[in-house]
């Protein structure tokens, strides 16, 4: 009996000793967290070309910097720090979001996008999801969206002024135009929604107030899908490997669109030399050394930028001439163009980068990874023989060869 009592006290006080430096360890492992500053990068950084259609070209000048940093919650602004590379925000994110352009009765075909990101992607990582709208988004539009959003999610209106016919614009001859193409059967070619969207993809999205804090963005439109699992942060993956532009398809502009687009880029080009890259894309967008332009731009639907590209002086002054030319309205010059050739001038081609990993689709044209290594570790839904990359009308060959990137094993199969 005292053995055993012996053993219950033995028994009591190893326990309060456990106890005790359970207590201890506990009060001696608090987290702290450090916020990082916000460091804006250094995008679309240019010198001289070898293009022989543009001579005498000066170092550009530096993109403009973001000046303020805007806290979620309130106006309250902080000033940004500079530096060549952006640093993560708080929790090792990146100051990055998702835009969508909408309308509320584009709500359940947008979700259906959001799913698809959300599933295969944003459930892992909860980046910010902002949504942009030329009227009022409804009660509904707002707690769908923010139902299916792992993120924050944020809701904005677009000025009056950057969707509406700018004061310089002569409306009856933009009518007479929208009637030609009406009768021409050019597609959009009558519609001025459609122009309006493309002026404010082009030249006002990347300015809305709910997109200040942010450094890079994902665009995601109704009705696409995603076609296989993204297990690495994309946004991470574009600041640490320099990379300014992401993409997944390419093809020629229709050229009824555009019939004065690249004159005036050259004109542009001829007053503003200062701001083409030394290693640019020219040779992607032109067969004939900057003479004339082939179409070939990447599909804006589907963009994973740098904003600070956008806000620099080069996109801005090339926008404003673009705007004060007239093209949106007297043609229907479309925003992908737009900043495929913006890129293709402004920016050095290391910092452009082709996604053959994602697998995505817009109707009519999938993106499907014919490396059957990456369908299998990403789960791709999708068949290769439905890929559009080596497509005799697709621009990514072209890509491919200017790039010096190795095309996967049997692309020749997919290429008819």
């Amino acid at each position: 009996m005292a053995r055993a009592n012996a053993r219950l006290i033995r028994f009591g006080i190893f326990a309060l000793v456990l106890v005790f430096c359970g207590y201890i360890l506990t009060k001696g492992s608090s987290s702290s967290y450090t916020i990082s500053p916000g460091l804006a990068p250094a995008a679309g950084s240019t010198g001289s070309t070898a293009n022989d259609a543009l001579s005498s070209i000066a170092q550009p000048a530096q993109p403009a910097q973001p000046t303020a940093e805007k806290d979620v919650d309130s106006a309250v602004s902080k000033p940004k720090e500079t530096s060549d590379v952006a640093a993560p925000a708080l929790g090792g994110k990146e100051r990055a979001t998702f835009v969508s352009l909408a309308r509320n009765q584009d709500l359940w075909e947008l979700v259906g996008s959001i799913r698809e990101i959300e599933d295969r992607f944003n459930s892992k990582f909860h980046y910010d999801w902002v949504f942009l709208n030329d009227g009022e988004f409804s009660e509904e539009f707002k707690k769908v969206t923010s139902s299916f959003c792992s993120g924050k999610t944020k809701y904005g209106q677009i000025s009056k002024e950057q969707w509406s016919f700018p004061p310089w614009i002569d409306t009856d001859k933009a009518a007479q135009v929208r009637e030609e193409m009406r009768e021409k059967k050019i597609i959009y070619g009558d519609s001025i929604s459609y122009r309006h969207m493309c002026r404010y993809e082009s030249g006002f999205f990347f300015r809305h107030p709910l997109l200040e804090e942010y450094d890079y963005y994902w665009r995601v439109e109704p009705g696409i899908k995603i076609y296989c699992d993204v297990d690495y942060d994309v946004f991470k993956f574009m600041r640490e490997n320099k990379k300014s532009y992401g993409w997944t398809i390419s093809l020629p502009e229709y050229k009824e669109t555009i019939p004065t687009l690249w004159k005036t880029t050259k004109e542009f080009i001829k007053e503003n030399p200062q701001y083409i890259a030394q290693d640019n894309l020219m040779e992607w967008i032109s067969e004939d050394g900057g003479s004339s332009y082939n179409g070939c731009h990447f599909w804006s639907n589907f963009e994973v930028g740098s904003l600070d590209f956008w806000r620099s002086e080069a996109y801005l002054k090339y926008f404003e001439y673009l705007d004060k030319a007239g093209g949106f309205f007297y043609e229907r010059w479309g925003d992908a163009p737009v900043h495929s050739i913006a890129v293709a001038l402004f920016m050095p081609k290391d910092q452009v980068h082709f996604f053959n990993d994602i697998g995505y689709y817009h109707v009519p044209f999938h993106n499907c990874p014919i490396d059957e290594t990456i369908r299998k570790e990403k789960k791709c839904m999708c068949a290769p023989t439905d890929d559009f990359t080596f497509r005799p009308y697709s621009c990514t060959s072209k890509f491919y060869n200017l790039m010096g990137l190795k095309k996967p094993d049997g692309w020749e199969k997919y290429a008819s």
